[in-house]
């Protein structure tokens, strides 16, 4: 159902943003024109026919499974079961491509495989975020290798504008942009900026501290935000940045990247995502 709902749904907060559009007075014409188009969308797929977007993507499930949720075992594929059946009783394209040998692939003809991560936590709940991702969200994601030198006041916004900017117009807005900056390393950078472009951290505290607590940065994001409107529209293509600030190790200063959609699809178009 997660799955389902992830390409025929947007979240309520991410509609009222686009909604917002139309009675925003700096808003141009085309900005509303845009805006309406992109509700209009949504109406249409909130229906269970058609999807929000025709791309719709590998199917991501991260699950954290309280002490106390006793299944038997057999989560993973109980999960890949369900991705199964909703790829295959709607009306979904499969995406994912099977490689015979080095240079020729097979579509799967079912949208599996899926990447499931789960994860042991405390309490007696499962709780589960599902995304569906698109080309758009893997190939505009970025991870550069960069030093403390960068992160000054001085370098910072206009380093982080300038990446921001070589998004272009190729994968469908509006985009929700998240910049990591830091990690304790870089795999760890990259999974947590596909996390932070679903809000999944918008909940972080808005300061550090001296033993490594990560924090969102407001006045980063909002600066860059300010400075990057360009090549789209501020209000009807890039709808917020993100900027999260983590501890690292003193010899580099990794930072990722990544534009995703609100709704579960890591960007492309709004990004489909299910949270339960």
């Amino acid at each position: 159902m997660l799955s389902h709902d992830a390409s025929f749904m947007l979240r309520p907060a991410h509609q009222q943003q686009v909604a917002d559009i139309l009675n925003d007075p700096e808003a141009s014409e085309n900005d509303k024109y845009v805006a309406l188009q992109f509700l209009r969308n949504s109406d249409i797929a909130a229906k269970g026919i058609l999807p929000t977007c025709q791309d719709t993507g590998t199917a991501i499930i991260m699950g954290k499974k309280g002490q106390r949720v006793w299944t038997g075992g057999g989560d993973e594929a109980a999960l890949a079961q369900g991705v199964y059946n909703t790829y295959i009783q709607d009306n979904l394209r499969y995406s994912q491509n099977a490689p015979l040998d080095m240079y020729k692939e097979v579509n799967t003809g079912t949208n599996l495989p899926a990447q499931i991560d789960l994860y042991a936590t405390d309490g007696d709940e499962y709780k589960f975020l599902c995304i569906a991702k698109g080309g758009g969200s893997a190939n505009k994601t970025y991870l550069y290798q960069e030093t403390k030198a960068l992160i000054t006041p001085a370098k910072l916004k206009n380093y982080l504008v300038e990446k921001m900017r070589t998004l272009g117009t190729a994968a469908c807005p509006p985009y929700h942009i998240a910049f990591v900056i830091g990690g304790t390393s870089a795999e760890a950078t990259l999974k947590t900026v596909k996390l932070a472009s679903t809000k999944y951290y918008d909940g972080l505290p808005t300061e550090g501290n001296e033993h490594g607590q990560a924090f969102r940065d407001v006045q980063t994001g909002a600066g860059a935000a300010a400075g990057g409107a360009e090549p789209w529209s501020r209000r009807a293509v890039r709808r917020q940045i993100l900027c999260p600030r983590y501890p690292r190790d003193p010899s580099a200063a990794s930072r990722r990247f990544l534009p995703g959609r609100d709704g579960g699809f890591l960007f492309r178009r709004p990004q489909h995502q299910s949270q339960d």
